[in-house]
């Protein structure tokens, strides 16, 4: 059946499944998904435009408001970007306590969305174990930075607050009573049939597919593709560490979530190893008001893959543009063929097997009714500016 002799129906904006508002209209053949369309910018917040109105310090604290769960990468970004601009080297103590919330970070995003697969898939003790041991990073966040999700540790220059001795020991204790876990969610995606009837063959990404649509972090190492900023372009002291870079090649759902829960295992041991190579020193150094004249780019790898920054000073105390790209922005096309050939029903653990994230995703268009033609409203205010 053609795309045009389909029924469609609509998933969202608002809807049951989606926490944020997001629309995607699948074409249907009955109950078998013969293709879907995209739609973003639901819930847009001019946050690009917002930065250049700010300085580069109070950037700091709106970047962190991105995303809840990507709250430290993003500043990590954004920080190391202003830094490349006022060719500043943070203190090699510093570097390795962003290393450390960025990995416990990323323990908190995967645990999370091993918790909300086995909600979609309707196993809820999966998702209340996954949830609990979840709740051990929370605390021990909390307890070093103050804050259970905006951890405000990344400043221009440095990190904000120190990790004790004590607080060391007790973080080392946490990566073993999550390790000891692991194993089991491992054991459980593999072999418990409630779920493999559900994610094994469905949401299938080839290797090809994930390359055409440019699928970045778990989305494409589930698909057998090598890719990991950690290791293909190493910031701060990742070209230390020793870690594994994990891939899996069955392409579907459960290969998805094999990699989360194996690179959970790599994150406990980074941890570890931070800890016990970091120096002493000191945690910050000065910055400047005012930027140099300049443009840089920064690369860090989320929880969810790759993130862009590209920073542009005109020599003020506020960037002349800041522009990010994230990683649902470029997973979320890999759901169209994810999608085709599929059963309704599976929908919703499909699209959350890439682990979108709609509030960092969303972009605005502008589309002018008379050519037809589309304008990004990022790129008409820089013409607006030109004209003044």
């Amino acid at each position: 059946m053609s795309k045009e002799d389909s029924y469609s129906i609509p998933l969202g904006p608002q809807h049951p499944a989606l926490i944020e508002p997001e629309y995607l209209k699948v074409h249907l053949d009955g109950e078998t998904i013969i293709d879907v369309d995209i739609n973003i910018g639901f819930m847009h917040r001019g946050i690009e435009k917002a930065l250049q109105q700010r300085t580069y310090m109070h950037d700091r604290f709106l970047i962190e408001k991105i995303c809840g769960i990507c709250s430290s990468i993003h500043t990590l970004s954004y920080c190391g970007a202003v830094e490349k601009l006022a060719v500043i080297e943070i203190p090699e103590r510093a570097k390795y306590i962003r290393m450390i919330i960025a990995e416990l970070e990323r323990l908190h995003s995967h645990l999370l969305w091993v918790g909300i697969a086995g909600y979609e898939i309707g196993f809820d003790t999966v998702f209340q174990l996954a949830w609990r041991d979840r709740e051990i990073v929370m605390n021990m966040l909390e307890k070093m930075s103050g804050n259970r999700v905006s951890y405000s540790m990344n400043t221009i220059g440095g990190v904000r607050r120190d990790i004790s001795k004590d607080m060391a020991e007790e973080l080392r204790k946490a990566m073993d009573k999550i390790d000891a876990r692991l194993h089991h969610y491992i054991d459980v995606f593999v072999n418990d049939s409630t779920i493999t009837r559900r994610t094994r063959g469905t949401g299938i990404l080839t290797g090809k597919d994930a390359r055409r649509y440019c699928a970045v972090g778990p989305t494409a190492r589930g698909s057998g593709i090598s890719c990991d900023i950690r290791k293909d372009n190493p910031y701060l002291k990742y070209s230390t560490i020793d870690f594994n870079q994990i891939t899996h090649k069955t392409l579907d759902i459960e290969s998805r979530a094999v990699v989360r829960l194996k690179e959970l295992l790599e994150s406990t041991k980074i941890i570890r190893q931070c800890l016990h190579m970091m120096p002493e020193g000191s945690l910050s150094v000065k910055v400047p008001e005012i930027i140099p004249e300049g443009e840089v780019i920064y690369h860090a790898e989320a929880p969810r893959g790759e993130i862009f920054y590209y920073v542009r000073s005109d020599g003020t105390d506020k960037p002349y543009r800041v522009k990010i790209r994230t990683p649902t922005l470029a997973n979320i096309l890999s759901l169209k063929p994810m999608l085709k050939g599929q059963q309704l029903a599976d929908m919703p653990v499909i699209v959350a097997s890439i682990d979108p994230c709609f509030s960092c995703t969303d972009r605005v268009t502008l589309l002018d009714t008379k050519t037809g033609k589309t304008k990004n409203v990022d790129e008409t205010y820089l013409k607006s500016l030109k004209r003044r």
